[in-house]
């Protein structure tokens, strides 16, 4: 069984294990696959239109089974490699381990946000951005962005509390879990840690950076304690709800996944128990 773990507690050889794999997925070409696909539905994902990924119900079960597909790519590159996740209540700083030369590398130099040390720097060769929203084709980041600060532990657990899953309008007006989660409305959870990031992460093409990865298995890891803590709470909308994905309707790009067989985790990874 696969199990997730806090990238603060990697060993130095699981972090080469992880970032080899990544390298091997760009060099291949498959790693591109999946910013393009993520980049197609940000943008064609609309408050009043069809929204799959996004701005809607299936925001999480989406990216449940867009990590999954993801960790079973690398893992075909290296079986012993699993997605790490990034808790940003805690490793709140550009100075945190997981920004090390080492790992992920840190942030961009000020003039065009450029990440100029370790694997995924340009100047390492190893890691084009081919997939742009400009003509740049290097990893970009400027962390700390906009003078945003990072969610707090007790601004997790307010959205934690919330006992509905998802509302009307099913979009980013829409109160609930989901949509405090995904960062449209209250505190501000998943979005202001793509934009406290910046550079790709606050774009449509924000998988070109692979702490992409981590951020969303703390997203995921974060569904999952609030379905443990709210057993009678379950995924809404159940049925017949135009332009959003009901709980047995498919879920685009795959044509045999729904919300419904993304409830149960445990099927195919586990959390470690770290705080």
């Amino acid at each position: 069984m696969t199990v997730r773990k806090n990238q603060a507690n990697l060993t130095p050889a699981e972090k080469r294990r992880f970032v080899d794999a990544l390298l091997e997925l760009k060099r291949s070409g498959r790693y591109d696959t999946f910013v393009t696909t993520h980049n197609a539905f940000i943008m064609s994902d609309t408050d009043n239109g069809d929204r799959v990924g996004h701005r809607s119900p299936s925001f999480l079960p989406w990216h449940r089974r867009f990590l999954i597909q993801f960790e079973q790519a690398l893992q075909a590159v290296n079986p012993d490699v699993a997605l790490p996740y990034w808790d940003w209540t805690v490793d709140r700083s550009p100075a945190s381990s997981l920004w090390a030369a080492d790992f992920l590398g840190g942030t961009g130099r000020s003039r065009d946000g450029q990440v100029s040390d370790g694997a995924f720097a340009v100047t390492a060769g190893k890691w084009p951005v081919s997939v742009r929203v400009d003509g740049r084709g290097f990893l970009r980041r400027a962390l700390g962005s906009g003078g945003q600060q990072l969610p707090t532990r007790a601004e997790v657990d307010s959205v934690l509390a919330m006992p509905t899953y998802d509302t009307t309008p099913w979009n980013s007006a829409s109160d609930g879990f989901r949509n405090h989660l995904e960062g449209w409305r209250g505190v501000n959870l998943h979005n202001r840690v793509h934009v406290w990031v910046g550079g790709q992460m606050a774009t449509g093409v924000s998988p070109n950076d692979p702490v992409f990865w981590l951020h969303h298995a703390f997203i995921d890891r974060l569904w999952a304690q609030w379905q443990a803590r709210h057993p009678g709470s379950t995924y809404l909308p159940v049925a017949g709800t135009p332009s959003v994905v009901s709980l047995n309707d498919v879920m685009r790009p795959w044509n045999d996944v729904t919300p419904a067989d993304m409830l149960d985790h445990t099927r195919h990874y586990t959390y470690d128990t770290a705080a």
